[in-house]
């Protein structure tokens, strides 16, 4: 039962962390509200995806992570009972040197501990087969009060007798080797612990018998003293020491998902935990019994000590799979040094470097100084506001569609309009510009697409293509994907007609990707492999363009979706929506892994994946910390929402359009 209440304190505090018991969560939760009342601006709501994220970039460490979710699976260090759970890492205890570049020197990580041993398993299955309900494949769980206190009896010797009415364990079931220990767990017919955190941490004293307790003789004779360590290890600093490379390992932060997966995941419970291998007694589960059903006070004493000695499975904090982390591509092929690379093992000379590179780092600096970015220039050039901005290869020539029906050609050079084009009376929905600088594609309200000849200053075609008005139009190699509030997505093939005269192109639907409700935003990864749409009602849906096929529908926000765009390296996406909130979700997995919520709507952005440059509803320009959840800069700029951004390829120079009707130009100085 939820009854307790953990406060923890800050370093600079005199108090330390205060555990606290409650006999009803009435009482609890009124304590909880006075102590959050009272401390309003010091007091943070965390959940998994605050963390999930950082994470994921390396910002925060593998040990870190799985602290914050023990603490958010209501795993605390004050309570034995339920004690954090950490995973063995290492499956080489006889070796003399510790190769972290082997994978054999792992353990799997996408198998519960009971898992590990094939014959062990047959057996436990064949048992589980035959066993009336409810079933459960292990007898015994992989944290519970008797596992901690088995690791920790040489610093907490006075609770292990407190359990063992007031003796120690035989000495042979005391922890006495690394080595043993390991092999119980794979072979021992009821073993199945996992371990705690302090063997990922610097306090080795609970690996030395420093109190000379008196904790038995072994068969052999031998009395129980320190615990024997393995031959790669010099002495117990050492042990942890490599234990905690061992758990910021490359192998292990490209598989310490899918060990979540089993312990806080999705593999916890239900199906997915049959497949994994992976169940445990019911009583072991939150919610397994309601112990306030219970009358009889006897019985309910009795199933309390019972779930409190057997062990209990953490909170369940995902059930969808976890993202993996993601890890730097590394220059060198060597998996010991990611640093001495000798010129021979570089794609290109010491002196040169790739037009790619130059660009990646242009980019990488640009993002550096986002916060160095001016207003340079501001114009009035539309009636209403400005819905979409198309900018030419050589940056001379300004395109904006606007609600006033007209697509303006504004030059930088003369700062005048210089075209002004209505193809209906209906609003225009946003811009692009194709390869080659010669036509631009406007999407209108009046469910129509348009074509302009740059060149001939005309209207070159229409796309007759939606029943109802086209939110945006995106354009890569050849294909032309519009969004439309006819609840669908169209992918077009367009070629260029055969006689020079008409110029006129050929439209061939190639697939059609139906939504529930209106389509309000799109856009695509950098591969053009997926695509992100929007909705009115808050669905941000993932697709495989190449099958025409939906990845994920997920209801991230409560009201329109205004923008969505991927990472560089597609493997995150960002929103913003009515609701004030961005949602970072993990492409591969469909899951939220981040939300910030912000004071006010952010209509559009552009992002590096850490960094947001955000267009506000009030007109500012936000720039946001994504990692830290903050805004980091306030740039004052359009006295109505900031209704469209464009950026160029280097990232150090941007275009908005307002509802204020003004375009205003950005410079990054630095």
């Amino acid at each position: 039962m939820p009854l307790g209440l953990e406060v923890f304190c800050t370093e600079n505090d005199l108090c330390s962390d205060i555990y606290l018991k409650f006999y009803n969560y009435q009482d609890r939760d009124e304590l909880y509200f006075l102590i959050a009342t009272y401390i309003e601006n010091h007091i943070t709501e965390h959940t998994a995806e605050s963390y999930m994220l950082q994470w994921q970039r390396g910002h925060i460490s593998n040990y870190q992570y799985l602290l914050h979710l023990n603490n958010l699976a209501d795993r605390s260090c004050n309570d034995l009972s339920q004690y954090p759970v950490f995973p063995w890492i290492i499956a080489d205890y006889s070796s003399s040197e510790l190769d972290l570049t082997k994978p054999e020197t792992f353990r799997d990580l996408s198998k519960p501990i009971g898992a590990l041993n094939k014959e062990r398993l047959d057996r436990l299955l064949t048992r589980y087969q035959e066993m009336p309900e409810p079933k459960f494949m292990y007898g015994s769980h992989y944290s519970s009060p008797g596992y901690v206190l088995f690791y920790l009896v040489r610093v907490a010797p006075e609770y292990m007798l407190c359990l063992q009415n007031g003796k120690f364990d035989h000495a042979d079931r005391t922890f006495n080797s690394l080595a043993e220990t390991w092999k119980n767990c794979l072979d021992g017919a009821t073993d199945f612990k996992e371990l705690i955190p302090e063997f990922y941490e610097n306090d080795s004293s609970f690996l030395v018998n420093s109190l000379k307790l008196d904790l038995g003789k072994r068969q052999g004779g031998k009395m129980v003293d320190d615990v024997e360590l393995p031959p790669w290890a010099s002495g117990p600093d050492d042990f942890l020491w490599k234990s905690r490379e061992a758990l910021e390992s490359q192998y292990v932060s490209e598989h310490l998902h899918e060990w979540i997966d089993i312990i806080f995941g999705y593999k916890q419970k239900g199906s997915e935990a049959v497949a994994a291998q992976n169940v445990f007694h019911p009583l072991t589960y939150e919610g397994g019994v309601d112990l306030n059903s219970i009358m009889d006070p006897n019985e309910k004493v009795a199933l309390l000590t019972q779930i409190l000695e057997f062990g209990q499975t953490p909170k369940q904090l995902f059930t969808i799979p976890h993202p993996r982390r993601i890890m730097p591509k590394l220059k060198s092929l060597s998996r010991t040094s990611s640093h001495n690379v000798s010129i021979t093992e570089s794609p290109v000379s010491p002196n040169e470097e790739s037009f790619e590179d130059l660009t990646e780092e242009s980019i990488t600096l640009a993002w550096n100084n986002i916060t160095k970015l001016k207003l340079d220039e501001q114009y009035k050039i539309h009636k209403e506001a400005i819905t979409g901005i198309a900018v030419t290869c050589n940056g001379s020539s300004v395109f904006t569609t606007s609600q006033d029906s007209t697509l303006k050609m504004f030059s930088k050079e003369s700062k005048t309009i210089q075209r002004s084009v209505s193809f209906s009376n209906m609003a225009l929905s946003s811009c692009l510009i194709l390869p080659g600088d010669t036509t631009v594609i406007c999407s209108s309200w009046d469910n129509h697409i348009y074509f302009y000849s740059i060149a001939f200053g005309r209207q070159q075609d229409i796309l007759m293509g939606h029943d109802d008005a086209v939110s945006k139009i995106c354009w890569r190699d050849g294909r032309l994907y519009s969004a439309s509030w006819d609840s669908t997505v169209k992918v077009w093939h367009c070629a260029p007609g055969e006689t020079l005269s008409s110029k006129k192109h050929h439209f061939e639907l190639l697939a059609e990707l139906e939504h529930e409700v209106s389509v309000n935003t799109i856009n695509l990864n950098a591969a053009n492999t997926i695509l992100v749409s929007g909705t009115k009602e808050g669905t941000i849906s993932v697709w495989d363009v190449t099958t025409a096929t939906a990845l994920h529908q997920l209801p991230c926000h409560s009201g329109t979706v205004f923008d969505a765009a991927f990472s560089p390296d597609s493997r995150h996406l960002l929103s913003t929506g009515e609701d004030c909130c961005f949602k970072v979700i993990d492409v591969q997995t469909g899951m939220v892994i981040s939300s910030v919520t912000t004071d006010e709507p952010q209509r559009c952005f552009k992002w590096d994946g850490n960094t947001i440059l955000s267009g506000s509803q009030s007109g500012e320009l936000l720039i946001w910390d994504l990692l830290g959840g903050k805004v980091t800069e306030r740039l004052k700029g359009h006295t109505g929402a900031v209704m469209s951004m464009w950026m160029n390829e280097q990232c150090n120079s941007i275009i908005t359009g307002g509802e204020d009707k003004q375009i205003i130009f950005w410079k990054l100085q630095y």
